[in-house]
């Protein structure tokens, strides 16, 4: 009788779709085009299935990098947490769960309806971005929201099969404090 082997499966490098360098933008002479351009390349974290299913237009937020309804159906409830009943923290625990695929973080909600970015342009969500009366933060504390808040790092890390955001937080901190020294000017 033949003995089964083990095979080796071929381990795929893990492939990281860089963001372009704010060096790169140097070139551009005019402040308000160069900042388009840096937030343009931003879009491209922002507008990432990782960043649109916590940013949903509705109640209900969406998953996976086809942006489908969350399943089990749930609700943003009171403070973007889930409802009473049922709170994101009831499956999303403090990490990922690899065995299940449920992805976690000790943080984990959906952003302010006033946040809402599906179905918008990206010059829509950059007048969302800037406007603190919608997006409840200073210039300041946007720069350290998108660079440093540990849940928005987590879509460089999202574990599971999912794709993860382009480049680093790092870079894209980089990209939005350059946009915001640049004037933080918006696309049409």
């Amino acid at each position: 009788m033949l003995q089964s082997e083990p095979i080796e499966a071929p381990q795929a490098a893990a492939q990281v779709d860089h963001l372009r360098p704010v060096s790169d933008f140097d070139n551009i002479a005019d402040l308000r085009a160069r900042s388009v351009a840096l937030f343009e390349e931003a879009g491209r974290v922002i507008q990432n299935p990782r960043c649109m299913n916590c940013h949903p237009r509705s109640d209900r937020p969406t998953q996976t990098d086809a942006v489908r309804a969350h399943t089990p159906w749930v609700s943003r409830g009171f403070d973007g947490g889930g409802e009473p009943t049922m709170r994101c923290s009831t499956c999303h625990q403090n990490e990922n769960i690899e065995a299940s695929g449920v992805p976690g973080n000790p943080l984990w909600h959906l952003a302010p309806i006033e946040m809402a970015w599906q179905g918008k342009t990206l010059g829509e969500i950059c007048e969302q971005l800037l406007d603190p009366a919608r997006s409840g933060m200073s210039r300041e504390e946007l720069l350290h929201h998108m660079a440093e808040d540990e849940l928005v790092g987590w879509a460089w890390n999202p574990g599971g099969d999912r794709t993860p955001a382009p480049g680093t937080q790092q870079e894209f901190g980089a990209i939005i404090a350059a946009w915001l020294d640049t004037g933080g000017a918006c696309p049409q």
